[in-house]
This record gives structure tokens, C-alpha cells and sequence, in this order.
């Protein structure tokens, strides 16, 4: 599968005027919509993508990944070596400042990592920095990082999620900031920012970046949050929007039937699967029967809500993971075919012939949800859906108060298992299982540094996901966008609009 694609959106929008248009194009900006508010505007503090694509447009990591070779290159870091199993020494560049004209320098990076890899800060999702132990400065740019173990993921990591922000930048615990706007050493910063109200984002002129991430051609990024996508439409018929993404697939293929819309799709890395809680703190006794888990396997027909639902660009996946990531296998990983007469055997052996009743946590794709009740319905499970706001979801999965999970997890675009599988069973915070084994098997594996034996590892804790039945694997998501006049812009499957590319025609 190709990293990225061309997407040219150069067709007239419908009802967008020739004025309109021209507008955002003298403006040279860009007026993008999202249907979810944002919980915070720090990248640490979010597992919302578009708290990621901020993090990717505002901040910058020590490396980027070259998406072409999948190799690492310099950002703000210029080399780096291995000392040992578990010592990285970095370079840093010199000349780099920050969006308050601050210069970037070893104490930023030490300041950085120190605070997020301690878990008293609270990141919400501390497998991105747990491996770190310490971080010394070695001199004015120069730095040594110390691992806890061996730490094969750490370059993705650093390449990803470890924003680098200003020394003493946080004034406390769980993000807490006296800074009035956030701020990196990106090719965009905050101009304007207030919660649940528009986002705007300015070029950063003095922005010098790198090959692989260069400065921005636009002037201006304006973000609003639209939660219902008919209204989005609406906008973006009208010239009120210039852009917008995750169209559901009736919406997008109505779209693209009208004269002068452009409407593009792809698979990304994102994969949804229902997480099936089986602790011990977990209420729902039904659950820790492994008949009834494997008939919620049985009982929904995947194939035909990702054909007929979810649209081209998804595909079924029978292990929790997305394919191209590193580890990530189907070999020998048992798959649940729809079956709803071996379903209802499998309850009424269970137990539960005449009935049980789930709750559903989600908090997107509300059609796929109510997809999976029907389905679930036919083989006499009652579900009760609780839609929320993803923070919420997420408080009430670490809470054990959740029977059944629909994650649609994106990894933090991390080509690697080790963003994936291990977040929700591996003993993190969103582990409703807590399976002991599975535990072991991907903590020794998060410090493995030979890759075949990482591989067999990880290997290894998918076919025991799949064989206990501890979830219902389903398929990736693609995206579908649709965009005005002149816009031009690649589309990842990593989900990530970098912005700093775009430009108008």
C-alpha cells in the first residue's frame, strides 16, 4: 500500500461563487471543519485526531519519518546514535525558536520529556513516553536519553507524539499552563484559541524546519467545530467551508453525484473493533464466559457494514492491528465467520437462550453502532448504546462501567504494534481485559530489541486475543473528504493534514 496520494480538489463546489472562492484565495487561507470538540489544545492531553494534526502543525518532534522510505530523518534533532540498548544521544539543530521568539535549545528537550514520561503528570496516553527513564543534558545542543529496557519503538515515538515544548512550559500536573496561547516551534502557531469555539492558526514566518517538513505556503488555518455533518454540507455548499473530512459514506456519494463536488477517499490506519471488558472490575458477568464472546463474533456481519456502510477504502481485519504496522499479522489468528444460528447456540449454551442485555459505549460512527445492535438484536442480545463525547467514553472505559467498547483507534499514525494492541491489552490505563498473559507476552515485547522475536511476540498475543475472544475485530475506516476550488493537498492514510503543504492554485 502506498504511504500517501494526490488529492487535487479543482472542482467548482456547487452554490460556491467565483467571489467566494477567489476570497480565501486573496486571504490565502483555509477554512477547515470537525465534528468533535476538542477536550484540549495540547497534543499530550488528547487522544482526538485533530488534537494530533494540531500537534503535527504546532509543534515539532526531534525526527519525522521520511514517508517515502519509512526511514527517520533529521527535525529538531540533526543526528543521533545508539550508544547502547538503552542510551540515544542527540544532536540538536541550532537557530530553531519558539512561536514567543524564545531560542530552542537542550533544556526545552530535557524539560519535555522529563514531564511527560513522569506519570504524575497525567498524559492521557503514557505508552507514548513510559520507556524513557531519565534525560540529561549533555551540553547547550546535546542531550542523552535513557531508556528503561531495551526500546525498539522509541524512534517511532520520537518521530510521532514527543512534541518538544519550551522549558517550564507547564505549570503543574495534567497540562496546567499559565501560557496564554499554546505553543511550539512549528510551521504554524495559535493565534486564537478558545474551548469548543473556533481554532485559528497563523504561519509561523520565522519557520526554517526541514526537508521533510518545510514551511507553510498559507497564510491562515481557521478550524471550526461542526458536529452535525449536514451541516458541514451545508456550509461547504455555501463557501462557508473550504474543507472538510470523516463524511460518512451516504453523505460523501450524494455528494459526489452534484455538479462541481470533488469528494476523495482512502483506507487509513485506523481500525474499529469492539472491546469485549472481561476484568475483574468488570460487572457484566456474561462477558467473562467465553461462549458468549465468541457468539458477539459470530453475530456481526462485518463484511456487509464494511462493504455497504463504511464504503471502497475499508477492508475486514481479523486481528486487532492495522496491517502495514510493524508486527501486525493475521498468520494462525482465529477468525469468526458470520454465523448467527452458531451464535444463538452458543448463548442458549452459556445460558442466556432467553436473553441478555450489553451496554455499547461509542463515540463516533453512530450508523456502525446502530449496526451492530441490529445484528446483535437478531440473535437475542439487547443493546443499550451510550453515545458520548470521546473524554467521556474514555472515563468510563478506566472506570470499568463499559460492557462493550466501539474504538476506532488510529494509533497516533504509529507504524508500529506497540501503538495499537498493547494500549487497550496491555495493562494500560484502557485495558479491560487485564489478562495476565497477554500482559506478559506484550510488555516483553515493548523491550525486545531483535525484530524477528518482537515479531513471534506480538504474534503470539493476537492469536490469544482472537482464540479468548476478547474482542470483535472489525476493519479499517477510510476518510472521505471534500473540498472547494483550487485547493491543493496530499491525504495520508496516516490521517494527518499537514497543513504546512497546502496551497491554492
Amino acid at each position: 500500500m502506498t504511504l500517501h496520494k494526490i488529492l487535487l480538489l479543482g472542482t467548482a463546489m456547487m452554490g460556491l461563487t467565483a467571489a467566494q472562492g477567489a476570497a480565501q484565495q486573496a486571504d490565502n487561507a483555509v477554512r477547515f471543519a470537525y465534528d468533535q470538540a476538542l477536550e484540549s489544545p495540547d497534543p499530550y492531553f488528547t487522544t482526538l485526531r485533530l488534537g494530533v494534526i494540531l500537534g503535527r502543525n504546532v509543534w515539532d518532534t526531534l525526527v519525522i519519518r521520511n514517508l517515502e522510505t519509512g526511514e527517520f530523518e533529521p527535525l529538531l534533532a540533526t543526528d543521533w546514535t545508539w550508544a547502547d540498548d538503552e542510551t540515544l544521544e542527540l544532536t540538536l539543530r541550532e537557530g530553531v525558536t519558539f512561536h514567543d521568539g524564545s531560542s530552542f535549545d537542550a533544556d526545552d528537550v530535557v524539560y519535555t520529556l522529563s514531564y511527560v514520561s513522569d506519570p504524575a503528570n497525567r498524559i492521557v496516553s503514557q505508552q507514548i513516553a513510559d520507556w524513557i527513564d531519565s534525560v540529561e543534558k549533555t551540553g547547550d545542543y546535546s542531550v542523552r536519553i535513557h531508556t528503561k529496557g531495551p526500546s525498539p519503538a522509541a524512534m517511532e515515538f520520537l518521530s510521532s507524539q514527543l512534541a518538544i515544548v519550551p522549558d517550564g512550559y507547564y505549570s503543574g500536573p495534567a497540562g496546567a499552563t499559565e501560557q496564554a496561547l499554546p505553543m511550539g516551534t512549528g510551521p504554524f502557531r495559535f493565534d486564537s484559541y478558545s474551548a469548543g469555539g473556533e481554532i485559528v492558526l497563523a504561519r509561523n514566518e520565522d519557520y526554517v524546519g526541514s526537508e521533510f517538513k518545510t514551511p507553510a505556503s498559507l497564510d491562515r488555518i481557521s478550524i471550526r467545530t461542526i458536529p452535525d455533518q449536514q451541516t458541514q454540507i451545508a456550509e461547504l455548499m455555501s463557501g462557508g467551508l473550504d474543507l472538510t473530512m470523516g463524511l460518512p459514506r451516504d453523505q460523501a456519494e450524494m455528494l459526489a453525484q452534484m455538479p462541481g463536488v470533488a469528494v476523495e477517499s482512502g483506507e487509513t490506519m485506523r481500525i474499529v473493533f469492539l472491546q469485549i471488558a472481561t476484568s475483574d472490575e468488570s460487572s457484566n458477568e456474561a462477558l467473562k464466559d467465553i461462549r458468549v464472546r465468541k457468539a458477539l463474533n459470530h453475530a456481526i456481519d462485518k463484511q456487509a457494514i464494511s462493504t455497504n456502510l463504511v464504503g471502497e477504502g475499508s477492508n475486514v481485519i481479523n486481528a486487532v492491528c492495522f496491517i502495514d504496522q510493524f508486527g501486525c499479522t493475521e498468520e494462525g489468528v482465529t477468525a469468526y465467520d458470520y454465523d448467527p444460528d452458531t451464535a444463538r447456540a452458543l448463548l442458549a449454551e452459556a445460558g442466556y437462550g432467553n436473553g441478555l442485555t450489553l451496554r455499547l459505549h461509542a463515540y463516533r460512527e453512530r450508523h456502525i453502532s446502530e449496526a451492530i445492535i441490529n445484528y446483535l438484536a437478531e440473535v437475542g442480545v439487547t443493546v443499550e448504546l451510550n453515545y458520548m463525547q470521546p473524554a467521556a467514553m474514555r472515563d468510563a472505559m478506566r472506570s470499568a462501567s463499559v460492557d462493550l467498547a466501539q474504538n476506532a483507534w488510529g494509533s497516533y499514525s504509529i507504524y508500529d504494534l506497540s501503538a495499537s494492541t498493547p494500549v487497550y491489552f496491555g495493562g494500560q490505563p484502557d485495558d479491560n481485559n487485564r489478562d495476565p498473559e497477554l500482559i506478559e507476552i506484550l510488555t516483553e515485547a515493548e523491550s525486545v530489541m531483535d525484530p524477528d522475536a518482537r515479531k513471534e511476540l506480538y504474534a503470539t498475543a493476537l492469536r490469544r486475543i482472537a482464540d479468548e475472544a476478547l474482542a470483535v475485530p472489525m476493519f479499517t475506516l477510510p476518510v472521505y473528504y471534500a473540498g472547494a476550488e483550487g485547493l491543493k493537498f496530499e491525504t495520508y492514510p496516516d490521517e494527518i493534514l499537514r497543513f504546512w503543504e497546502y496551497s491554492w492554485q
